[in-house]
């Protein structure tokens, strides 16, 4: 499949898919003029992202509690947060890439709630024999992956854009602070975040709830 056909299948212009990926517009233009040919370890990286954010992002249904899975550390259990997510890593036994509300505790813009039950994650699907984990997808790009207090999770960016992809079954109060939290840290400004086009209308209107959050 050409860059192009995949860059379609995103949905996104050709302006769109240089500023999600971080190449030049220009460069975009002739890839898929022909006028010049990517290099090949740089077309299968893009390929490898692209097919990434195809395949994940969303789940449609929650996990059950189950006598059967094995527990994770209780949140009320601990201190912190960060804490928390380093017991459930541990238990875990493996290496996991946070997702969602967890992602954003671990870049300490949201804190959580005392009886958090539920974990997001992408990892191995086997993960899910644990009570409360939610498996968002087997793989991600390296690209946007971040490593805080020695845990791996999603940059703010993914973690915003596997929120709006999952809002119809997520608490939304995580990402709403943490937005807010990121906007009154950046000098009043959501520079720096990018928004896939299918989901621009709703990040406006998310937008306004987080600048008004802490005045509500």
């Amino acid at each position: 499949m050409s860059l192009q056909e995949l860059r379609l299948r995103l949905g996104a212009t050709q302006r769109e898919f240089a500023a999600r990926y971080h190449i030049p517009l220009r460069t975009v233009q002739n890839w898929e003029a022909g006028a010049r040919t990517p290099p090949a370890y740089v077309q299968e990286l893009l390929e490898q992202r692209i097919r990434s954010d195809l395949l994940n992002r969303k789940t449609t249904t929650l996990p059950l509690s189950s006598p059967r899975k094995s527990p994770l550390p209780r949140r009320r259990d601990y201190v912190g947060s960060v804490s928390w997510l380093q017991a459930v890593r541990e238990r875990m036994g493996e290496d996991v890439v946070f997702a969602l509300d967890e992602a954003l505790m671990c870049q300490e813009y949201f804190l959580g709630r005392h009886n958090e039950y539920l974990v997001w994650v992408y990892g191995p699907a086997h993960l899910a024999r644990f009570n409360g984990v939610v498996v968002l997808g087997e793989c991600i790009s390296s690209f946007c992956v971040q490593k805080k207090h020695s845990l791996l999770c999603t940059d703010f960016n993914r973690t915003l854009t596997d929120a709006l992809a999952n809002e119809d079954i997520l608490d939304m109060q995580g990402i709403t602070e943490a937005l807010s939290k990121y906007y009154y840290c950046n000098g009043e400004s959501f520079s720096g975040l990018f928004v896939p086009p299918e989901y621009q209308e709703r990040f406006e209107l998310l937008a306004k709830d987080a600048v008004e959050y802490y005045d509500s």
